[in-house]
């Protein structure tokens, strides 16, 4: 079908050919974080590979997203015309709901070929059977995900560790870091590294050092790790000592947030720094944020879709994704996995059509040209520091603007006059997303309408939102187990029209 590589270098190919330089970070100087969607079409006579024809498919990039900043609680705005987060992730799934518009606006009032098809109820659609979409992230999400164990080694200080490591609660981690090429190796059970690991053989990896991701803050530039796959029959003592007796001295920590009402970080030196599986918020400088770590809101997508609670009117099922992707950096398979999907197990109760989605996590082993790791290593002992792009690039497949490029929020460029003007409003903020849902929605006759939206008169962003009844009940479900302390926006964030 398809490997990490691939949709890796498929991504950094698009990135670096088919994007301008606007709003990319400056040589030498500034680093940036990768984000994308891409589609994967599959011929619909051939189901899945078999020994003497693996499937042919097509993959092609939908959107793209790049950053690593989001605003203070106090620079947020009810008009809905400010991106409150810009981290990669965030960038490229608001960019993926516009490519999502435009491609119902296609099926719904152009009647023309687009990735939906009419579903069995009136006013609504699905996706064709023979399409799905991976998510790449060229660093592990910020937050749980990047709590990840550094161990006593010979020459590096990280090495794979067993799954209990990784679900075990008091753990540290760094400010989300990234890792190195070896693991790949480790994550091979039939790799002479691995062999040797299951054997109890130290063995000296050989890798290279890649940065912390922590999207505003930073961490050790050390080598990396992977937690993949060691025989979980091997599992962490107390004192810390993982499998083949190698100990576990820190981990990679995040700058992410313990939110309010959850067990709080011990904060203790070296490994038990962190508590792992809870929810967080990320960092400010000085002004607390509202925004959710990216592991949390990639866990939640994994549950509620893609498409947002606007986009769920129009779907007979959510837009859930089929894989997640990482590219090179400090990795932990364990940590991804619990952080995705190990922590939504015990939800009790889904409406029709939503469930906890089987998601397939893998790393590549390519890295980003302009990761904090890949800069660092240019510029070697250049002058004067290594800081994050202050630009957000979101790029999606629509024929008309594809490109946004924002600062602080806004396009770049704006000026303190300027916020509050229709040219101070990026095309993928809530305010332009619902601009263009209702642009979609007076374009189809009422007649036509999915039952959701004539039931009843509906005005601003937070009535529809709320009269999408079947992902709430599924949001709802998912903040009563998991996610009781998910920070949500006061209701007059959302009450514009």
């Amino acid at each position: 079908m398809w490997t990490a590589d691939e949709i890796a270098q498929l991504c950094y190919e698009h990135y670096s050919i088919r994007l301008p330089k606007q709003g990319k970070p400056e040589p030498n100087r500034e680093w940036t974080l990768l984000a994308a969607v891409v589609k994967i079409e599959s011929p619909a006579d051939q189901a899945c590979d078999t020994q003497d024809k693996p499937v042919q498919v097509t993959k092609e990039v939908v959107s793209i997203g790049t950053g690593t900043k989001c605003i203070g609680q106090s620079k947020m705005r009810k008009s809905g015309d400010i991106l409150n987060d810009s981290h990669a992730e965030v960038i490229a799934r608001r960019s993926f709901q516009r490519y999502l518009l435009h491609q119902l606006h296609l099926a719904a009032v152009l009647k023309e070929d687009s990735i939906f098809v009419p579903g069995t109820h009136r006013g609504l659609w699905k996706l064709r059977p023979s399409l799905s979409f991976v998510f790449f992230s060229s660093h592990t999400p910020c937050g749980d995900a990047s709590i990840i164990p550094m161990l006593e080694f010979e020459e590096q200080p990280c090495y794979p560790v067993s799954g209990d490591w990784a679900h075990s609660s008091p753990v540290g981690g760094s400010d989300n870091g990234e890792a190195p090429e070896s693991k790949r190796n480790c994550e091979d059970p039939d790799s002479p590294v691995a062999k040797k690991m299951r054997l109890g053989t130290p063995t000296s990896l050989v890798s290279s050092g890649t940065a912390p991701h922590s999207k505003q803050e930073s961490g050790p530039v050390t080598l990396e790790v992977s937690s993949s796959n060691l025989t979980v029959e091997e599992p962490v003592t107390a004192d810390g000592i993982a499998p083949c007796g190698v100990k576990v001295m820190d981990i990679y920590r995040t700058g992410a947030k313990c939110v309010p009402g959850e067990t709080v970080d011990s904060r203790k030196p070296g490994a038990a720094y962190h508590q792992v599986g809870l929810l967080r918020v990320k960092p400010g400088r000085g002004d607390r944020t509202c925004s959710m770590s990216c592991s949390d809101k990639m866990a939640r997508w994994n549950v509620l879709g893609c498409q947002g609670a606007l986009l769920m009117h129009f779907l007979e099922e959510p837009i859930y994704l089929s894989a997640v992707i990482i590219g090179k950096c400090p990795y932990s398979q364990e940590a991804m996995q619990r952080a995705l999907t190990g922590r939504c197990q015990d939800i009790l109760a889904l409406p029709k059509g939503f469930g906890i989605h089987k998601l397939k996590i893998q790393k590549s082993d390519l890295l980003f040209e302009q990761s904090r790791c890949a800069v660092q290593a240019k510029r070697a002992n250049g002058p004067g520091r290594l800081v994050p792009c202050g630009a957000a690039i979101s790029w999606s497949a629509v024929p008309e603007q594809p490109l946004d490029v924002t600062a602080n929020g806004f396009p770049q460029g704006t000026t303190k006059k300027g916020i509050g003007s229709l040219r101070a409003r990026s095309r993928i903020s809530k305010v332009e997303l619902f601009r263009l849902f209702q642009k979609l929605l007076s374009s189809i006759g009422e007649d036509k309408w999915p039952e959701s939206l004539r039931v009843q008169k509906l005005d601003t962003y937070l009535e529809y939102k709320e009269a999408a009844s079947a992902y709430q009940e599924a949001w709802s479900a998912l903040r009563k187990r998991p996610f009781a302390s998910w920070i949500r926006n006061p209701p007059d964030y959302h009450q514009f029209n």
